[in-house]
């Protein structure tokens, strides 16, 4: 599915008109006057709408919602504001779109799932579910200060993170919502709070529960055959028999390891001896693509570097058996572990909040992680703003060396940010720059928690992954869902009290307390999770001559971000510590996402037209 909103008047008209050029095939959905309202490519099941008399709106995505409902909902708003809460009465993961006195209304959800960009295009803002297609609206060059930022590893922080890399295209922010009125002009309406962290996890597991079975409900839906990720993780293990029951075939499917110690195998096996009527498919690591199978090949998605990039072709690979088997959606525990998995950032709040109950759980961690006295009591007594760390620590710290950074457990407000030791001087005070310049403007960090603000942060990540690889496996026919990502199981999960959560004694605590009744008691006690570092090894072995052969005539060396010698000495001979191949990630991302832009991108009548 992909999609356009535009404006009630002639230039949102014409604009519905230019992409008509480029997608004959394209589907709308008319305003009152008859002008188009949303255009784009979808199937029934992805779209519910309704009118009453000048008003409309749609869901566009995974929802159940009747027209009569929808019709006696949007008849009874008062204002346009009111429709940034229906999340919270229909489960499920869509867009909102809607109209009421010909001003446009157009939300996502908070983990970007369901994103929402903007741009403007013949002097009117026009909304649409991904950047590339406005970018093309406009004819849009690349952000190249935010392509440098796009090298960091592990991720980028925020609010750097929400930066398209499509000049004049950005995100709605989390939570937030656009208004188009019928001269073009758009506003950026920002989100509500996000629930406290109080709900005690006695009071809040059965919530958990409630929004996630309505979650696996709405997917299940009408739906004879579906597959499952069954990793025997706990987080895909929920939503296996979650799902169990309510349709006649239930695929599972576990890709194992080719680590020797990997477990995931076993576990998965054991869960699967307990769904009723699963058929469950366990495939070696030999069977599947390895990983950075497949980088030579450009990409048409061009919303930015695929932070997956690496499992392209294990993606695909899944979605062509899949497919194969008769399925058309695919479920998938991603987001658990940004849920359900405290960060130890929570020790900071915790404390502020229940010293002597932190002090506990600090000794547990350290003897759990091996943190060192003296950097984990640096940590907890830290006490600089999210601004000015972002400004100085993470700024000055980009070329520090990576070994160390787990000795305790926070580093300032968020991970341990470096640039890759391949990284051009240039690319690191490019960097460095940005990153001042944000600082300097105070930014707010997702919440005054900092275990909270690197919480919504990893699960805007998640939701970004999850919309990227839904892409991928879409061309096979098959969709992926994520019911741990939903609005309502995101709130629900939020609202839980982290001081209930924080064990390090116990894994998942939350998850576990939600689920007891549904997942068989042996399979919740859990407590091991699959380190990958092994196959990622094994894959730059593997593809090794393809990897050089990215390094040859790179384009980020051409624009002076990536030293290309460097680049190819780790690929001949990577390092020994695996935390030392994550910046790998964001290097070849970023590569290949310049060459399926140089090779892949039209220009738009409408961009044409405006150049004239």
């Amino acid at each position: 599915m992909r999609f356009f909103v535009v404006p009630d008047n002639s230039e949102g008209a014409l604009l519905a008109a230019s992409l008509h050029t480029r997608w004959p095939d394209l589907r709308v959905l008319p305003h009152d006057s008859g002008r188009p309202w949303v255009v784009g490519r979808w199937q029934d099941e992805e779209v519910r709408w309704a009118a009453a008399g000048a008003r409309r709106i749609a869901l566009l995505g995974r929802v159940q919602a009747s027209a009569p409902w929808l019709t006696e909902y949007i008849a009874g708003q008062r204002d346009l504001g009111a429709l940034a809460d229906l999340r919270r009465e229909l489960p499920g993961s869509y867009h909102t779109a809607a109209v009421m006195d010909r001003v446009v209304f157009v939300q996502g959800d908070l983990s970007t799932v369901r994103e929402v960009f903007h741009g403007r295009a013949l002097g009117v803002t026009v909304a649409a579910d991904r950047p590339d297609g406005l970018a093309e609206l406009t004819d849009a060059g690349i952000a190249e200060e935010a392509l440098a930022v796009r090298l960091l590893a592990p991720a980028v922080p925020w609010p750097l993170s929400e930066d398209c890399l499509w000049e004049g295209i950005q995100a709605l922010p989390p939570g937030g919502h656009l208004r188009i009125g019928p001269d073009g002009r758009g506003h950026v309406a920002c989100g509500r709070p996000l629930p406290a962290p109080e709900v005690p996890l006695a009071e809040g597991a059965p919530r958990v529960r409630e929004a996630l079975t309505g979650a696996v409900r709405v997917r299940t839906h009408g739906q004879k055959t579906l597959s499952a990720d069954l990793s025997g993780g706990m987080d895909s293990t929920s939503v296996c028999f979650l799902a169990a029951g309510r349709v006649d075939r239930l695929l599972t499917v576990v890709c194992e390891s080719g680590d020797p110690a990997g477990d995931d195998g076993r576990w998965a096996a054991l869960a699967a001896t307990s769904l009723p009527g699963a058929e469950h498919t366990s495939y070696r690591a030999e069977d599947c693509p390895r990983y950075f199978t497949g980088l030579l090949d450009t990409d048409p998605d061009l919303e930015a570097p695929l932070p997956s990039v690496h499992t392209r072709a294990m993606v695909l690979d899944q979605a062509r058996r899949m497919a194969a088997a008769g399925s058309t959606r695919h479920l998938t525990g991603h987001g658990g572990d940004e849920l359900f998995l405290p960060t130890p950032a929570y020790l900071h709040d915790l404390l502020r909040r229940r010293p002597l109950r932190a002090l506990g759980q600090v000794r547990a961690g350290r003897a759990v992680h091996r943190w060192r006295t003296g950097p984990t009591v640096a940590a907890l007594l830290d006490r600089t703003s999210y601004a000015d760390w972002l400004g100085h620590e993470v700024g000055w710290n980009l070329r520090n060396p990576i070994r160390g950074v787990n000795a305790a457990p926070l580093s300032g407000w968020g991970p341990a940010y470096r640039m890759p030791a391949w990284a051009t001087s240039e690319a690191v005070h490019s960097v460095r720059h940005t990153l001042r310049q944000v600082a300097r403007a105070r930014p707010a960090p997702l919440s005054p928690l900092r275990g909270r603000h690197l919480t919504v942060h990893q699960i805007r990540q998640g939701g970004e992954l999850v919309r990227r690889i839904d892409r991928l496996s879409a061309r096979h026919g098959v969709t992926i869902e994520a019911p741990f990502l939903d609005d309502q199981v995101v709130e629900a999960a939020l609202a839980l009290d982290y001081a209930d959560c924080l064990r390090a004694d116990r894994y998942k605590p939350a998850l576990v307390e939600a689920m007891r009744g549904v997942v068989p008691r042996r399979s919740l006690g859990r407590r091991s999770k699959a380190e990958f570092s092994a196959d990622i090894y094994a894959g730059l072995r593997a593809n090794r001559r393809e990897l050089l052969e990215l390094c040859d005539g790179m384009r980020l060396a051409s624009l002076g971000l990536v030293d290309a010698a460097a680049l190819r000495a780790v690929v001949l001979s990577p390092p020994p510590i695996s935390l030392e191949l994550l910046p790998l990630l964001n290097t070849f991302a970023c590569e290949v996402w310049l060459r399926s832009v140089g090779t892949s991108r039209p220009r738009s009548r409408a961009a044409s037209e405006a150049g004239r």
